[in-house]
């Protein structure tokens, strides 16, 4: 069977000769072919330039972002450097405190945990490798837990340690400590003659002479244990302090208008000075007597 042919006629407008133009199927199919090959290649050529123009815009846009990823990173971990500088600067407080106030370090099996920061250089050299990247992103988060951890060990420590000191600063306050009038002493504590029997017998307390009519203060916070008149102390108060001390203020001008169980702090006025009781002159009789035991008042006399 042979091949088909289509003929192809060039007819001028003018005058001139008609052209023929004779093309076989077979050509004619393998041009058409061409076309639509070459049609369908510009096609997809042109796509994939579009495609690829938007795909270089993106990384662009992500190279810029991780740029910023990279500065934000090296800034966090330069930030965790300076918490872990604070936190050892804490635990070496908090370790001298204790040393200080004679206080038992509990915490001594935590030290702080182990952290690391950047080399300096090196952060910038290894931030360029995604590996190093991803690995400084997960020693941060390490980092991070690990300075939790300790903050939280840190919060106990000062937490025992505040409690400590609040209780010796009550147990400070309640400890007599400042003379409970100015005045000089003519009798002092032990075995003493008795100015009345010229017998030896054991004086209780220290006597501070001074003029009629002078404040008598509390040496320290308590409560008023008793309000009394004696035959031999006369007018007399009784101040407790807590932890088994006793303070005892005789021969008071007149009874004093301090209540039982009345609150009392360090420099309160708690009477004036008298020769009430059994006296040879005006005076305060200080005693101090602790757990039942009468203790030479000038222990606690700065």
């Amino acid at each position: 069977m042979g091949n088909k042919y289509y003929t192809i006629l060039a007819i001028p407008q003018g005058k001139g000769p008609i052209k023929k133009l004779k093309i076989s199927t077979a050509l004619l199919s393998f041009v058409s072919i061409a076309m639509i090959t070459a049609l369908l290649s510009i096609c997809y050529l042109s796509y994939n330039y579009v495609e690829t123009r938007d795909k270089i815009k993106k990384l662009a846009t992500l190279e810029q972002t991780t740029l910023f990823q990279k500065n934000q990173l090296n800034f966090l971990e330069s930030k965790v450097g300076d918490f872990e500088k604070k936190m050892m600067d804490l635990a070496q407080f908090d370790k001298k405190i204790r040393i200080m106030t004679n206080l038992d370090n509990k915490h001594s099996g935590s030290p702080l945990l182990g952290v690391g920061g950047p080399v300096p250089g090196e952060g910038k050299a290894i931030s360029r490798v995604a590996e190093a990247e991803s690995a400084l992103i997960d020693r941060i988060h390490e980092n991070m837990d690990q300075l939790l951890d300790e903050s939280a060990l840190q919060k106990d420590s000062f937490t025992e340690l505040l409690n400590f000191l609040e209780k010796q600063k009550s147990i400070l306050a309640s400890t007599p400590s400042i003379w409970p009038v100015i005045g000089w002493v003519t009798s002092e504590f032990g075995y003493r003659i008795s100015p009345f029997t010229g017998n030896r017998e054991s004086h209780k307390g220290i006597d501070i002479a001074t003029e009629i009519g002078r404040d008598v203060v509390a040496p320290a916070d308590g409560i008023v244990a008793s309000v009394a008149k004696e035959k031999s102390m006369g007018n007399l108060v009784k101040i407790s302090h807590g932890n088994g001390m006793v303070t005892i203020y005789g021969h008071l001008l007149k009874k004093s208008n301090l209540k039982k169980g009345q609150k009392i702090k360090r420099g309160d006025v708690i009477g004036y000075v008298g020769n009430s009781g059994r006296s040879t002159g005006s005076h305060l009789h200080y005693g101090v007597c602790v757990n039942g035991v009468y203790v030479n008042p000038r222990r606690h006399l700065f």
